[in-house]
């Protein structure tokens, strides 16, 4: 571990501070198969969580950080997807809701696929991955060369994108819909309201809420919500979780996830070059995505992307965070990634006491500063809005973002989140992506290249 914490590193001296507070996050997070985002709320593998911070680790380990994605795919699903949750049969069922004795993945899921141990959720989260694959080889490609991480991977890789735009292209437009709130990661956010209202919630006698024993309620999901979340649980287990046979109360197309999508084929795109594969259809797919998003979830007159609610087929009338991560796709019209520039740094978003990007708009009727992704600003969303504004040559709103993220992190104590109008620390602290991301941004490289 030590050797860890001694790589070369950045020289200014509270650069270095920083770096090694969030090394030994990681350090201290690791199980020695992968990394939990928190010792305490979050005591299992979580998906995006593990993408993000492989694209940390790498700074450390580059083998530690293949790890960490090779041990999130081995429970992928026969059917490509790839659940958001793998539990660790060590923990205590009661340490965490939905448990696995809830989702019974290896019973329920077993004729789509999932694997008989480990038991993992039957719900999907961002598709993140390939880009951190990417990213983890770039460290170096020696390394990955010679132990054929992309060999192994890529094919794991593609076949989760298959599901997503096979089993998952609900609305018909060639997008990737998500079935549950906590799919596209952001769970709690008022861009999901319309919908939820839709949903009976399970009774309150059905669930025992485990999460607030870690957290406050006034930061946490209404046992309201809560109820709905489970509802739509138990609906999909009880169907197998098969996509195109569950009756989907809930259903939408959201941008960030989307956007993730285009940019993660770009990632399989450079990877299927690097191993001698033909990389036209990623290309292909990547274009057909961005044309989608654009002409499926982009509303100009706003100057951000919106989620459309499946079941009306309409765009969601709230501004959030996830409209304004598709800055990620390198291939957006013009006028869009001016529009979304604008609104980023617009009274909107801009919250000047941190520098970091609000989970929705400041000005939004349902604006939180405390709940659950009604307000609070992420250090993940922040690194993926950083990542798109160097994309399209933005910066210096980029190094604005950066230097905001990076005195955030430190001040937190590297929290899960952050009020964006004070920088008072929320959620779990020693949080493993928001450590991860941290020696991602200390590390930069400006000459790094977009998939």
């Amino acid at each position: 571990m030590k050797s860890l914490l001694d790589r070369p590193a950045p020289t200014a001296a509270a650069d270095l501070t920083l770096r090694r507070g969030a090394a030994r996050v990681l350090i201290d997070n690791w199980t020695g198969a992968s990394t939990v985002p928190s010792r305490t709320l979050y005591p299992h593998q979580w998906s995006w969580d593990s993408a993000f911070i492989a694209i940390g680790l790498r700074h450390l380990s580059v083998r530690r950080a293949q790890q960490e994605l090779e041990s999130l795919l081995s429970a992928q699903w026969a059917d490509g997807r790839i659940p958001h949750i793998v539990f660790n049969p060590a923990v205590p069922d009661d340490a965490y809701f939905p448990s696995p004795d809830f989702w019974r993945s290896s019973t329920a899921g077993r004729a789509a696929g999932a694997p008989a141990s480990p038991e993992t959720s039957g719900i999907v989260q961002p598709p993140v991955h390939a880009l951190a694959a990417w990213l983890v080889h770039r460290a170096d490609p020696a390394e990955s060369r010679r132990r054929g991480f992309l060999t192994r991977v890529h094919p794991r890789l593609a076949a989760w994108h298959d599901y997503l735009l096979g089993h998952r292209d609900l609305g018909g437009g060639g997008l990737a819909a998500v079935v549950h709130p906590w799919e596209p990661g952001m769970d709690n956010s008022p861009c999901w309201d319309q919908a939820l209202r839709r949903v009976e919630p399970a009774a309150p006698d059905a669930f025992r809420r485990a999460d607030l024993n870690h957290g406050h309620p006034a930061d946490r999901p209404t046992d309201l919500d809560y109820g709905r979340y489970v509802r739509l649980v138990t609906d999909y287990r009880d169907a197998g979780y098969d996509d195109r046979a569950a009756r989907h109360t809930f259903a939408v197309e959201d941008p960030c996830f989307n956007a993730l999508l285009i940019v993660s084929e770009r990632a399989l795109a450079a990877m299927a070059r690097e191993t001698g594969a033909d990389a036209t259809a990623h290309s292909a797919r990547a274009d057909a995505l961005t044309r989608h998003l654009v002409t499926r979830l982009w509303d100009d007159s706003a100057g951000v992307f919106r989620v459309r609610d499946l079941a009306t087929d309409t765009l969601v009338g709230e501004d959030s965070v996830t409209g304004l991560v598709p800055l990620l796709a390198p291939h957006l019209p013009p006028h869009v990634v001016s529009r979304l520039v604008d609104t980023l740094t617009g009274p909107r978003f801009d919250a000047p006491a941190t520098r970091l990007v609000p989970s929705y708009a400041l000005t939004g009727h349902a604006f939180d500063a405390q709940r659950y992704w009604r307000g609070p600003a992420w250090f993940n969303t922040a690194w993926l809005i950083h990542r798109g504004l160097r994309t399209h040559g933005r910066e210096q709103d980029a190094e604005r973002l950066r230097r905001g993220f990076l005195a955030e992190a430190g001040r937190s104590d590297f929290a899960e989140y952050v009020d964006p109008t004070t920088g008072a620390a929320r959620g779990a602290r020693h949080f493993s992506w928001t450590a991860a991301l941290t020696l991602d941004l200390l590390c930069a490289d400006p000459k790094e290249p977009t998939p």
